[in-house]
């Protein structure tokens, strides 16, 4: 029996780290690209128990490849946009009829046509990802561009060429299906309009495409909208996440599942929280913008690796969990002296579908008015899967209790 039960056990898989990794808590393994990790369980599809140097913890799965020597047929690697799977999404109306209703999103983008309609008279729009074709559509029927050139990658570019059709605007809108990389239209455009962000401004980086649309199809000193875009970070309490993932072990029914801690830790903490809507309460301090881009400036290449620093003087007594990030674009004016209209998704606006984004330390810690947060947060964007990224968090606090801590954690931003 004992001969048959280690037959079953399944022996440890040998995998090559794709990149480096910098352990952040004391139950994750570093890395460095080219290493040879041994594989003891996949607890999860984003992190598994691996050994390396005789040394075992947990690691970020998607970092990881079998040696293409064992696994010569493996073709996880030809598609590193994962555009299968990231059009097929756009496909379905579930995205479009979650952003459609994101009434803060989509009347701003209204309220910015609006306010431009005369300058926009006999001008060439291009609306890249344009989905069912909101933008264009408002484009069409509040201003008069000579043309709107509405661009989807998706099949959801057969439906909207329907939806065009349907209000009246074949006249003014040409829908084409195709990939900005791949893309030919007939002119440059005069504006380039998009909404291409993603949770923590940059996370899908649909961004790099509205870039190569900007340098290839808009004319010299055409408007892009957005114009402008910056990340915004808070250090913040979570009481109630905290107790529903982490408390909650102490005495649930009388009970001491303590030992479970390390595990929930793991599992609930090492991620970002997507769509979170922080109180605005449980700011410690004022929000500052921590990375910051100019829509006419920013190069593709800069999207490697993003870093901003940061300083927050504590109001309050509170205890610490961790930080939330936000973001907030601009639409400058055609008109001259006109004003710029501003999509924020913070706390202090209405709710947006984006909501908050918040990244939990691994233990809370009690700060006090006065007391100082520095440091600065890095986005890497994943040398492989080219829609991800790694949020890395660096802080430092100088506390009046002389309690000053530093730490380090890195969040790997992937579904």
């Amino acid at each position: 029996m004992q001969a048959e039960k280690e037959e079953e056990e399944a022996s440890p898989e040998e995998y090559v780290a794709l990149c480096d990794f910098t352990a952040s808590g004391s139950e994750q393994l570093g890395f460095s690209t080219g290493d040879k990790l041994l594989v003891h369980a996949k607890p999860s599809a984003d992190w598994w128990w691996a050994e390396l140097q005789g040394v075992i913890g947990y690691v970020p799965a998607s970092y990881l490849r079998q040696d293409a020597a064992e696994d010569e047929d493996d073709t996880s690697l030809e598609d590193p946009w994962q555009d299968d799977e990231y059009f097929g999404s756009y496909g379905t109306l579930r995205l479009h009829l979650e952003m459609l209703s994101d009434r803060s999103r989509t009347e701003t983008y209204r309220q910015v046509i609006v306010s431009n309609s005369a300058s926009l008279r006999n001008k060439v729009v291009m609306d890249l990802g344009c989905g069912t074709g909101i933008i264009s559509l408002f484009c069409a029927q509040l201003a008069q561009p000579s043309v709107v050139y509405a661009v989807e990658a998706s099949s959801m570019a057969v439906h909207t060429r329907q939806l065009v059709k349907q209000n009246g605007c074949e006249e003014v809108v040409t829908v084409l299906q195709g990939r900005a990389e791949e893309l030919e239209l007939p002119e440059q455009a005069d504006i380039l309009v998009s909404e291409w962000m993603g949770n923590c401004l940059l996370f899908e980086f649909m961004v790099e495409s509205v870039l190569l649309a900007r340098d290839r199809w808009l004319r010299d000193g055409g408007v892009m909208w957005p114009s402008s875009a910056a990340l915004t970070l808070v250090p913040c309490q979570a009481d109630s996440y905290y107790s529903e993932k982490m408390a909650f072990w102490e005495r649930p029914y009388g009970l001491d599942f303590t030992p479970l801690q390390p595990l929930a830790q793991q599992e609930f903490f090492t991620k970002p929280k997507f769509s979170h809507l922080i109180d605005p309460k449980d700011c410690l301090s004022a929000p500052c913008d921590v990375i910051c881009l100019n829509m006419y400036t920013v190069q593709v290449r800069d999207l490697e690796e993003m870093e901003g620093e940061f300083k927050f003087c504590v109001v309050k007594p509170g205890v610490f969990h961790g930080f939330t990030a936000w973001f907030t674009v601009q639409f400058e004016s055609l008109e001259a002296g006109g004003a710029t209209v501003e999509l924020d998704t913070g706390p202090n606006s209405d709710p947006t579908h984006w909501k908050q984004t918040l990244f939990m330390l691994d233990k809370p810690i009690h700060v006090y008015g006065g007391d100082s947060i520095r440091g600065n947060i890095v986005l890497r964007r994943n040398p492989v899967w080219r829609r991800h990224m790694t949020v890395t968090l660096h802080w430092n606090i100088n506390s009046s209790s002389d309690n000053c801590q530093v730490g380090t954690k890195s969040f790997p931003m992937w579904r």
